[in-house]
């Protein structure tokens, strides 16, 4: 009998591997297996994963949530995008350099065991950002219908074809998101073109205090930085001994997740701006939400408008299926068992619908609250990896030894990396603005958890980490 399933268990295999779908796991990508030199998809992919109502729905929480006019929300989108995309796009570059997943380059400096937190914590915020998008998502397919389909059959539709295209791994997602922006971003122009006649009818805020500023940011923030903590999954089959290959997969990752993230974001701030001045705009918003607002922006479009809505329905599979793939690298990488990739994404799809179905109920306050979460530990989790490869590694990723990737003897023991995030979190706590949670400092300055995280967490990293290699590395 066991000779039976086995022989199954290795044809099914056969047959997957027949059609293309990719068989390697977590382990380090040899140099001769990092053949790519599509350099161009680097951008392509990070701009088609951010070029969808995602992010016109983090700008909305500018003028919905803090009370934010329309210029302020679009300067601080400015800026805090600036900023922050340099940590994915930094990190995307060491994806050819090391073939190394980016929980796996964690573990030379969180350690073979303790990485299993930022890869716990990373895991979450995946699945909370696809949770997002298919409520979005759901709620879209749902007012084409005029409510009559349900969301929770739209969740489901975007669930299963997200799995269908992650299901195949990093070529077929790659050839997707190739492609994926261009009906996307189509759909985002037209709808502007109907509504945008309405979009110059904006709510006039009180002056902003800096508070509002900060905890606008800070969601931002909290939008781009986790992007960082998956970067190289997207990028390790992309040959490193091409001329200025470092540099060319930089500049395409910041510009890809920089140009659709700004002017979306902006244009999101632009629609919650403007909607407590038109009625129709605010009556969907409580029927569908972000959905229902593009229904009423496209309503005189017809037919034709409800097509464009199924459009930016299915814009979020670039990101939903984007996601999906580099969750089924880290569940590989948490659990010890050696289960297939594409097992994990079924897994992972199978989840979607219950969370997405839950999270719906309360939507807009459970974005904010799941942002401004994400954006604490994905900084701090960037600022060691980060300290641990420009300052202990000299930025030489030779110093990378793929042969000691899953030895934990040979790689660092990882307690300064998780000794710095405790200790850091006793100040990032008093400087955090949640709901359910207001600290002493940010009742003054506003959400600066995020800033804290990421250059205390550094800090501590340095001494701490000069104690491990001389106590626990000799």
């Amino acid at each position: 009998m066991m000779e039976k399933a086995t022989s199954f268990s290795q044809r099914v295999r056969r047959a997957l591997a027949a059609g293309q779908v990719e068989q390697r796991g977590i382990q380090p990508i040899p140099l001769e297996e990092r053949t790519s030199t599509q350099y161009f998809r680097a951008f392509t992919i990070w701009f088609s994963i951010n070029t969808n109502i995602l992010a016109i729905t983090f700008g909305m929480l500018g003028p919905v949530s803090f009370n934010l006019g329309l210029r302020d929300s679009a300067m601080v989108i400015l800026s805090f995008s600036l900023i922050s995309t340099f940590a994915p796009a930094y990190l995307s570059v060491l994806g050819p350099q090391t073939g190394m997943r980016q929980m796996v380059q964690a573990r030379y400096s969180f350690g073979r065991h303790l990485c299993v937190l930022p890869i716990v914590l990373n895991l979450a915020t995946l699945i909370a950002f696809c949770v997002i998008m298919s409520v979005i998502g759901g709620d879209c397919l749902s007012a084409t219908s005029d409510g009559s389909l349900s969301p929770t059959l739209g969740i489901v539709l975007i669930a299963l074809v997200a799995l269908f295209i992650s299901f195949w791994g990093f070529n077929v997602m790659h050839f997707f998101e190739t492609y994926a922006w261009m009906p996307s971003l189509a759909a985002i122009i037209v709808a502007v073109g109907y509504g945008g006649s309405q979009l110059k009818q904006q709510a006039v805020p009180p002056v902003p205090a800096a508070s509002q500023i900060l905890s606008f940011g800070a969601i931002i923030a909290s939008y781009i930085i986790p992007w960082a903590c998956v970067a190289s999954d997207l990028t390790t089959y992309f040959s490193p001994s091409e001329r200025l290959t470092s540099g060319r997969v930089f500049v395409y990752s910041y510009l890809g997740i920089l140009i659709p993230t700004v002017l979306l974001m902006t244009l999101g701030a632009a629609i919650g701006g403007a909607m407590p001045n038109i009625p129709e705009w605010e009556e969907g918003f409580g029927g569908n939400q972000v959905g229902g607002i593009f229904a009423a922006i496209l309503d005189r479009a017809g037919g034709f408008g409800k097509f464009l809505l199924v459009i930016l329905a299915f814009s979020l599979l670039a990101n939903v299926s984007g996601t999906m793939y580099v969750l089924t690298l880290n569940f590989q990488n948490l659990l010890p068992v050696r289960i297939p990739r594409y097992v994990y994404a079924v897994v992972v799809a199978a989840l979607l619908v219950p969370l997405g179905i839950e999270a719906s109920k309360d939507f807009f306050h459970n974005v904010e609250h799941l942002a401004g979460l994400i954006g604490y530990w994905s900084a701090a989790f960037v600022s060691i990896v980060l300290v641990e490869h420009s300052y202990f590694r000299r930025s030489n990723s030779k110093t990378y030894d793929p042969l000691i990737w899953n030895t934990a003897s040979a790689l660092p023991s990882g307690f300064a990396a998780v000794g710095a995030c405790i200790l850091a979190f006793g100040l990032v706590i008093p400087c955090m603005a949640q709901a359910w949670w207001t600290g002493p400092i940010a009742e003054n300055t506003g959400d600066i958890g995020f800033e804290v995280a990421f250059f205390l967490s550094g800090l501590l990293y340095v001494p701490l980490r000069v104690i491990e290699r001389q106590i626990l590395e000799k």
